[in-house]
């Protein structure tokens, strides 16, 4: 599907990457007909990730990889592009067509009547079907952003801060977590519990508090903040996810992507213990 009456969205898709060449082309190819400008943001990827988006008709910037947030914020405030409004879309990620006509029927509403982002859910994928109970869904992401509106906090599952008013979309974004190939996602959620188990480490009170608040954004980061509380997370949220939720409807993909979910929340509670630990030692040897 082309754009409609041959008008492309004034709006910038931004992909960030680091060694993508499996996937960019296909997150290229699902915006490249219907937004003003593509642009890859690549940290300096040493395979053929930058040729392949050339190819595909995309801008390419390069940028050195700090943290999801720093490169978003870059993205946002820093980077040439030619329209205030981006659209971040994850390499391992798609725009589904229901998303495009909608953004041509909403589009000029963002804009006359001052929205500063608007949310959208994603469909996940695995073993070659939607996995709709045993992914949580619906999730929000606020990936439609006023650039000069909106600002990017937290390196890894960011966190987008809006002062403007915010609007949720009805189309999908279709993400393919697994389409290079089950190693790389436990090698990725490896390196992602990591930085959870640090960042929870840092352990900001109050946030619970924010399940009550309006913005999707905040009341995620507040239920995200109780549900790390829970004891038994792992299991807790494997009984949801697969008993709760009927994931046991999603068939075995819907168990092994429960399975898996819980292997990674099992990680992050590992890896705070470890750190928790190494920083007790560090103040016993300050003392």
């Amino acid at each position: 599907m082309n754009s409609i009456n041959g008008e492309k969205l004034p709006i910038t898709v931004v992909i960030l990457t680091k060694n993508e060449e499996e996937v960019i082309a296909n997150a290229i190819k699902s915006a490249i007909h219907h937004f003003s400008e593509i642009i890859v943001l690549d940290s300096f990827s040493d395979d053929s990730t930058v040729e392949l988006a050339l190819l595909n008709s995309a801008k390419v910037f390069q940028n050195t990889f700090v943290g999801y947030a720093s490169q978003r914020n870059f993205a946002l405030k820093e980077m040439p592009k030619v329209n205030e409004w981006v659209f971040f879309l994850d390499a391992d990620e798609a725009i589904s067509e229901e998303l495009v006509l909608e953004l041509h029927q909403v589009f000029k509403r963002l804009v006359t009547e001052g929205f500063g982002m608007a949310y959208m859910r994603r469909k996940d994928f695995f073993m070659g079907q939607w996995i709709r109970r045993s992914s949580g869904y619906p999730t929000w992401f606020g990936r439609l952003c006023h650039a000069p509106s909106v600002r990017v906090e937290r390196e890894i599952n960011e966190e987008y801060h809006c002062d403007l008013q915010t609007m949720r979309l009805s189309g999908h974004l279709l993400h393919y977590p697994f389409a290079k190939g089950l190693a790389y996602w436990i090698d990725r959620h490896n390196r992602y519990s990591t930085a959870e188990a640090e960042e929870k480490a840092k352990g900001v009170k109050g946030e619970s508090k924010l399940i009550f608040s309006r913005d999707p954004g905040l009341r995620r980061k507040g239920l995200k903040q109780l549900y790390m509380r829970l004891p038994f997370r792992p299991l807790a949220g494997f009984l949801y996810l697969y008993v709760f939720n009927g994931g046991f409807l999603d068939g075995k993909a819907g168990l092994r992507f429960a399975l898996l979910r819980a292997f990674y929340e099992f990680l992050i509670n590992l890896k705070l213990d470890e750190v928790r630990t190494a920083d007790k030692k560090t103040q016993g040897h300050h003392q």
